[in-house]
C-alpha cells in the first residue's frame, strides 16, 4: 500500500516556531516531526510515499529528498494554491494507481499500530476507514458516531439519517489517519479546493460502508505551541518513542 503524508500547511497557530520553519520540521526529541510518520509507516512496510506541499515547501523537499536514507520513495505533489485535505488527495491521485493508501497529518505524533490497521481495513472491506480515539472533548474536534460493529454512521453530525440510530452509538474523534479507495475522489473537481470529510459524509449518506480503527494509544495533534511543548516534554520522558 502507498500512503500520502498531508504537510501542505501554514502552521499558523504555532507561531513565531513556524515563521521561518515548516511545521512538518520542528524537532521533536531531535528528529523532525515529518520523519517520525516516515518512520511509522516504514515500520509496517510502507515505503512509497508523496507528501503534498506548499508552505516553504521546498525546505521540506530538501531535507527528505528522495527517501532513499530511510528506504523509501518520496514523491511530492506541489501546490501553489492550498486545496484542502481532499483536493490535495485529488491532485496527487494518480500516484494511488486506483488502489486503497493510507493518509496522514504530518504534524501528528501517534503511537499507531500501522500493520493492525491495514489488517482491519482489508478485513473490514469498507470504502475507508478512519482511525478515531476516545476524547472527552470529541464533540469539540468532530463527532464521529459508530456503532456497535464499528461502522461509521455520521461524521460531524452529517451521513446515514439521524433516524438510524442503532443501539450502542460510540461517539469519538477522528485521530487524522485514514485508508481510503481513491474511487471516492472520482467525481471531484480537480484544482478545487475541498475537505475528504465531505467526501466521505455524502459516500455515508448514500449508503457506503466505512468503519473506525479504535486507538487507545498515544496521540497528539501537534497543532500549538503548548502541545509542542508537551510532545518535546513526553520523548524526553520516553511516553512517546521513535519508531524503528
Amino acid at each position: 500500500m502507498k500512503a500520502m503524508i498531508l504537510a501542505a500547511g501554514l502552521g499558523t497557530r504555532l507561531r513565531p516556531l513556524t515563521a521561518s520553519l515548516p511545521k512538518p520540521l520542528l524537532l521533536v526529541g531531535g528528529t523532525p516531526l515529518v520523519v517520525w510518520n516516515l518512520l511509522l509507516l516504514r515500520a509496517s512496510g510502507i515505503r512509497e510515499i508523496i507528501l503534498n506541499l506548499h508552505y516553504l515547501g521546498s525546505m521540506i523537499q530538501e531535507a527528505l529528498g528522495d527517501g532513499s536514507r530511510w528506504g523509501m520513495r518520496i514523491s511530492y505533489s506541489h501546490e501553489p494554491v492550498l486545496l484542502g485535505t481532499g483536493g490535495g488527495l485529488k491532485a496527487a491521485e494518480s500516484f494511488f494507481e486506483g488502489e486503497p493508501f493510507l493518509v496522514m497529518n504530518a504534524d501528528t505524533l501517534i503511537a499507531l499500530d500501522v500493520s493492525a490497521l491495514l489488517d482491519f481495513h482489508s478485513q473490514h472491506g469498507g470504502l475507508a476507514t478512519l482511525v478515531l480515539r476516545d476524547d472527552p472533548e470529541a464533540k469539540q474536534w468532530g463527532p464521529v458516531e459508530s456503532d456497535a460493529q464499528e461502522r461509521i454512521l455520521r461524521i460531524n453530525g452529517r451521513g446515514l439519517d439521524s433516524s438510524v440510530s442503532p443501539r450502542g452509538i460510540h461517539t469519538r474523534m477522528f485521530a487524522g489517519v485514514h485508508i481510503l479507495h481513491p474511487s471516492l475522489l472520482r467525481e471531484a473537481a480537480a484544482g478545487e479546493s475541498f475537505s475528504i470529510i465531505d467526501s466521505y459524509t455524502h459516500a455515508l449518506a448514500s449508503g457506503s460502508r466505512m468503519f473506525g480503527f479504535v486507538h487507545a494509544g498515544y496521540w497528539s495533534d501537534v497543532g500549538t505551541r503548548e502541545r509542542y511543548y508537551q510532545v518535546q516534554a513526553d520523548a524526553e520522558a520516553g511516553i512517546i518513542t521513535l519508531p524503528h
